[in-house]
């Protein structure tokens, strides 16, 4: 049984990871928290003692460390004896971050794809860019690897495959939508980094469909969506990390992936993109200074951290699985229903920071139990669901189902 988790990040997300960490320190032990301001790590212990968090009394320590610096890592790992690493950083130290776990064989989780800093939406399939040539050296040093363990991607890859494992012979399609019916009350912000979240839509939008990647633009494909609980929404096709593993997974199926946008974001995102400020190249001022726009966007909105105390409404984040059972269409609803103020009430974050928090704690528990402890690296969707789904009833994000339109359950 693998103890003791450092987690990496000390954000919205990582707030969540933190507070289910201590709920949970019976199974994970020890438990530490790094990012390069420790302050920030000390603001979220604060929150996890003010809510009385865990479970039982056991250690919670904050560190400083550089995430980009794999040698400082390794050593923070071996530091605090950590055989689990949830790194909810940015998407930028995702490499570093797993080569410190190989080199100590401590097991890796996070919650997104890598990202180069000076690349924005490489070619697909971008797990293939970066962390899958890590694959064959896991494997070798039977080092777990869990990529894409937040919520989409995450909980939306095992909700395909519980969906194709229980319900179809033959899949052929998976939309994933991703709808945030909340609102938070400011004129524009994003709901988590900007610089990260920005980036997924400046490039080119890839799906995809008839067995081979194609290509669209930003809000050039959208459709309405009738989803229980927020009910009709205007939903993007946008490019996202988990099309690139189901694609490789399910080749046969179309896999798309639709986030829900209003028009007051459009526009305002329209603006910024068309006035450059959503370039990640350098500018120089008329004062001779070097300023990156994106940077500069990013400091003048509000921290999606700050955006909690007033959040109020639900999210509902799906997947549509289409395929056949002896040779009759089977149509399945996968989904889960968060509320933005249960979030902030239970852990202080708003639920976007919940539905991404949450799951790679339950990661964690399985790797720590062994149910999920790979020796190998995987992409959620290759790993059990249901075990995965058992836990997250229990942490707070349920899951649903309908099946040709009528609710069941999914462990019926």
């Amino acid at each position: 049984m693998k103890r003791n988790v450092l987690i990496i990040g000390a954000g919205g997300v990582a707030q969540v990871v933190a507070h289910k960490c201590a709920q949970n320190n019976d199974i994970l032990g020890d438990l530490h928290i790094a990012s390069r301001t420790k302050s920030k790590c000390d603001a979220i212990l604060q929150t996890v003692a003010d809510k009385a968090a865990m479970k039982q009394d056991g250690v919670f320590k904050s560190h400083s460390v550089d995430a980009m610096d794999s040698a400082a890592v390794a050593a923070l790992i071996r530091q605090t004896g950590a055989q689990i690493v949830i790194n909810v950083g940015t998407a930028f130290v995702n490499m570093t971050v797993l080569d410190a776990c190989i080199e100590t064989g401590a097991a890796y989780i996070d919650t997104a794809i890598h990202e180069d800093p000076e690349k924005i939406c490489e070619t697909p399939p971008w797990y293939g860019n970066y962390e899958w040539k890590k694959r064959d050296l896991c494997a070798e040093k039977g080092v777990t690897a869990i990529l894409g363990a937040g919520f989409d991607p995450g909980v939306v890859n095992a909700f395909a495959r519980y969906a194709i494992d229980t319900y179809m012979d033959d899949v052929t399609s998976i939309d994933i939508v991703d709808i945030n019916a909340g609102s938070h009350g400011k004129y524009f912000a994003t709901n988590f980094d900007p610089e990260i979240n920005f980036r997924e839509f400046t490039g080119t939008v890839y799906y995809w469909e008839d067995q081979k990647w194609k290509e669209t633009s930003m809000f050039a494909s959208g459709r309405e969506w009738d989803l229980p609980v927020v009910g009709k929404q205007k939903a993007y096709q946008s490019g996202h990390d988990e099309v690139h593993s189901l694609a490789a997974n399910y080749p046969k199926a179309d896999v798309r992936f639709w986030m829900g946008f209003g028009d007051h974001y459009i526009n305002v995102f329209t603006v910024l993109q068309n006035l450059g400020l959503l370039s990640e190249q350098p500018v120089t001022t008329a004062e001779g200074l070097e300023v990156v726009p994106l940077k500069v966007v990013k400091a003048c909105l509000p921290d999606p951290s700050s955006l909690a105390p007033d959040y109020t409404g639900k999210t509902c984040i799906g997947d549509l699985v289409k395929g056949t059972r002896d040779g009759a269409p089977v149509e399945v609803f996968v989904y889960n229903v968060a509320d933005h103020a249960e979030a902030y009430a239970e852990v202080g974050s708003q639920g976007i920071s919940y539905t991404a928090g949450v799951p790679p704690v339950a990661a964690a528990m399985l790797v720590a139990t062994g149910e999920w402890d790979a020796k190998a690296m995987k992409n959620v969707e290759e790993l059990d669901p249901k075990p995965f789904f058992t836990l997250l009833d229990k942490m707070g994000l349920p899951t649903r189902v309908e099946v040709n339109g009528t609710d069941t359950a999914w462990n019926a």
